[in-house]
C-alpha cells in the first residue's frame, strides 16, 4: 500500500518537504521463497521447449532439413531465455538491501535485453546455414520433416497460449514471448516448407523459408531491444508525456505554483517512478499539496513511487546554477 509523508530540513537557507509514495514491491510479490504464477508459467514453457528442442534438432539433423535444424537451434536459445526469465521473476521479487535499495527488479529488464541481443546471434547463424545450402541443395526427408514440424508447432502454440497476456509492461517475459513467437514461426516455416518439398520437389524452400523467418524474428528483436534499452537508459515510459504531467501536477491543489525539474522513468516492469519540484504559494500547505501530487500521479499516470522537493522560495538548484531539463 503506497503511503505519503513528508520531511522537512534546512538547504541553502530554504525549506524542503519530501513527499514519498512507496511501493517496494514494484508489481512483484516478495513472498520470497514461494513460487509465483508467473514462474509457474515459466518453468513450464522451458520444460516443453527443452524437450521439443531435442525432438526437432534430432529430426533435423535426420531428416536433413535447415528449417528444423534452425528452428531446433531458436528453441535451444529459447530455453536459455526461458531459464533466464524464472531467474529474473525469481530476483526480482528478492527485497531491497543496504547496497539495492530499490530491490532487484531491474533484473527482468536485463533479461528482456540479453534476450534480444541472442536473437541476433541466432539470425545471423540462420541467414549463414541458408546461403549456404541454396547454393549447396541437400536430400530433405520430407515425410519425417512434415511430422516433426507439426509436433514443434502444437507445443510452440501451447507455450505461447501459457505465456500469452502475461506480458504487457513486463520486458522479461516480453522477452520469453518473443522467442516463443519466433518458435512457432519456425514451425510454421518448417510445415510449409516439408509440404513444399514432399509435394513439389522444391528443396530450395526449406531455406528460403528459413530465411523469412529470420527477417521476422530481426524485426522483433530490433523492438524488444530499443525497449529494454530505453528503460535501461532511464528514459520516459512509452506513451507518456512529462510535459502533460507537469500541466495535471500545476492544477492538482490550489497550493501549487509551478512544478518543474520532473523526471519520471520505469525502474522495472510496471514499476515508475518520478522525482519533482513543487513551488508552493505563500503560507501553503506542503502536506495538502504532496497529498495531491501523489494521487494525481497514481491514479493518471500509473506512478507509484514519488519523491516530491518543496520549494517555498526560489529553487536551490538555479541557485547553484542548475536550471536545465537535466538537472536532478
Amino acid at each position: 500500500m503506497s503511503s505519503a509523508h513528508a520531511h522537512t530540513h534546512e538547504h541553502y537557507g530554504h525549506d524542503h518537504a519530501h513527499g514519498h509514495a512507496h511501493d517496494h514491491a514494484h508489481g512483484h510479490d516478495h513472498a520470497h521463497g514461494s513460487v509465483t504464477g508467473k514462474e509457474k508459467k515459466l518453468l513450464f514453457a522451458f520444460v516443453l521447449t527443452t524437450l521439443m528442442m531435442l525432438v526437432e534438432m534430432v529430426g533435423g539433423f535426420w531428416s536433413g532439413s535447415l528449417a528444423l535444424v534452425a528452428d531446433g537451434g531458436h528453441m535451444l536459445i529459447d530455453a536459455l531465455a526461458l531459464l533466464l526469465a524464472v531467474a529474473g521473476a525469481w530476483f526480482a521479487r528478492r527485497p531491497a538491501d543496504a547496497r539495492r535499495s530499490y530491490g532487484y527488479g531491474r533484473l527482468e529488464v536485463l533479461a528482456g535485453f540479453v534476450n534480444s541481443l541472442t536473437q541476433f546471434v541466432l539470425v545471423a547463424f540462420i541467414a549463414y546455414e541458408a546461403i549456404t545450402r541454396l547454393f549447396e541443395p541437400t536430400h530433405i526427408l520430407s515425410g519425417m520433416m512434415l511430422v516433426v514440424a507439426l509436433i514443434g508447432l502444437v507445443v510452440n502454440v501451447l507455450v505461447l497460449s501459457t505465456l500469452h497476456g502475461h506480458a504487457h509492461d513486463d520486458v522479461n517475459l516480453a522477452g520469453a514471448t518473443l522467442h516463443v513467437i519466433g518458435d512457432l514461426l519456425g514451425s510454421v516455416a518448417a510445415v510449409v516448407a516439408a509440404l513444399l518439398v514432399r509435394w513439389m520437389g522444391w528443396n530450395w524452400a526449406d531455406p528460403v523459408l528459413s530465411l523469412l523467418v529470420s527477417l521476422l524474428i530481426l524485426n522483433s528483436a530490433w523492438r524488444l531491444l530499443r525497449r529494454s534499452s530505453h528503460i535501461l537508459l532511464e528514459g520516459v515510459p512509452e506513451g507518456m508525456n512529462t510535459g502533460d504531467v507537469e500541466a495535471a501536477l500545476r492544477v492538482a491543489d490550489e497550493s501549487i505554483r509551478d512544478v518543474h525539474h520532473l523526471h519520471v522513468w520505469q525502474l522495472a516492469s510496471g514499476s515508475r517512478m518520478a522525482t519533482l519540484h513543487a513551488e508552493l504559494h505563500d503560507g501553503a500547505s506542503s502536506a495538502s499539496a504532496i497529498r495531491a501530487i501523489n494521487q494525481v500521479l497514481a491514479e493518471r499516470f500509473g506512478i507509484q513511487h514519488v519523491t516530491v522537493q518543496i520549494d517555498s522560495e526560489r529553487c536551490p538548484d538555479e541557485m547553484r546554477g542548475c536550471a536545465g531539463p537535466g538537472c536532478r
